[in-house]
């Protein structure tokens, strides 16, 4: 495997460096959005508490959360799980943007947007949430890079890691812009970024992945099964709950094009669709930049699939030359 390995601690969970941040996550963190209960419909409180802690039986240490996430209902659902543990798991959480624009427009002042003192009342929230006296990650949940050397967000940040609430701050990169926080990468001011990639969505690999190796800045990979178009689940049937996001996510004739694409990726590497989301996870971890993927895992099945394929083993090279050739440009968010 290219990825960067630093020991074996539970079965065959393998744990990478958080850039500098002196943390150890496992490969394979858990994505929290979907146990929020507010975008991703069909979560129950009950499977999602089963799914945290198997999670965390099979080796995982990692769990991505957020503010806005069910205001708040997936930190309370972590902090439940967390503090019935013997195990030390790192937390990240994010910070809503005060404006509540998804993703950050450009030639928005960023006091409008993370001014200080909302930046120290939302950290103060979720600490609430979540039980705990420090977060390992502190995240703004969208960026924009002309901020950068702006406004009173950087003050508070440096704050709030000199009096112990947070260990590390990072932010969550536009939805499919990884260029927008070359920046800010370069400055030193961030211990890590968040940043779709995927099978599909392979633009990081240009310049941000790169960057983010050279000045030693944490990447964890959201979105990895493209919002469960590279689990080859999603079919031209398929139907989503009534206010489920994904119904505008794969509106139209998308459900149709995401099946053939997903059909020419198992052409192409003769494997089935059910071993899709496997390979989707191992591209992914091939990248030796990356430190953690963080897979949204509402149920112990789909927890015990994913947790495999943390074993430090990653794709052979020749898959992933071959997977280059589907790299797909487009952005199917509502507010793209």
């Amino acid at each position: 495997m290219n990825g960067r390995k630093s020991g074996e601690r539970k079965g065959i969970m393998y744990y990478r460096q958080l850039g500098n941040t002196g943390l150890e996550v496992s490969e394979i963190g858990y994505g929290a959005w979907g146990i929020g209960k507010d975008a991703w419909l069909g979560a129950e409180d009950d499977e999602s508490l089963r799914a945290l802690n198997r999670a965390i039986d099979l080796g995982l240490n990692f769990i991505d959360t957020a503010l806005a996430y069910g205001d708040g209902h997936s930190e309370r659902l972590v902090g439940q799980v967390v503090k019935n543990r013997d195990e030390t798991v790192r937390i990240a959480t994010k910070i809503p943007p005060k404006n509540r624009i998804w993703p950050a427009p450009e030639g928005l002042n960023p006091d409008d947007v993370f001014p200080g003192d909302y930046v120290r009342e939302c950290t103060e929230r979720s600490l609430k949430n979540l039980g705990v006296d420090t977060l390992d990650v502190q995240q703004f949940h969208v960026w924009q890079d002309e901020w950068v050397g702006d406004g009173s967000w950087q003050e508070t940040v440096e704050s709030l890691k000199a009096e112990g609430k947070i260990r590390a701050f990072g932010v969550s990169i536009n939805d499919h812009q990884p260029e927008n926080a070359l920046r800010l990468v370069q400055t030193g001011l961030v211990d890590t970024v968040q940043v779709i990639y995927n099978v599909f969505d392979q633009s990081p690999e240009d310049e941000l992945l790169p960057f983010c190796q050279t000045h030693n800045v944490g990447v964890i990979v959201r979105v990895p099964f493209d919002e469960g178009a590279l689990t080859g689940r999603i079919t031209p049937e398929t139907e989503f709950e009534e206010g489920d996001f994904r119904n505008e996510y794969f509106k139209g004739d998308r459900k149709r094009e995401v099946q053939e694409r997903v059909r020419a990726i198992v052409s192409e590497l003769g494997t089935t669709e059910d071993e899709i989301a496997e390979i989707a996870l191992r591209y992914i971890l091939s990248n030796p930049a990356v430190s953690t993927v963080i897979p949204g895992m509402r149920s112990v099945r789909n927890v015990e699939r994913n947790m495999a394929v943390g074993d430090g083993q990653g794709l052979p090279g020749d898959q992933v030359r071959r997977l280059k050739a589907h790299r797909w440009v487009r952005n199917f968010y509502p507010n793209a």
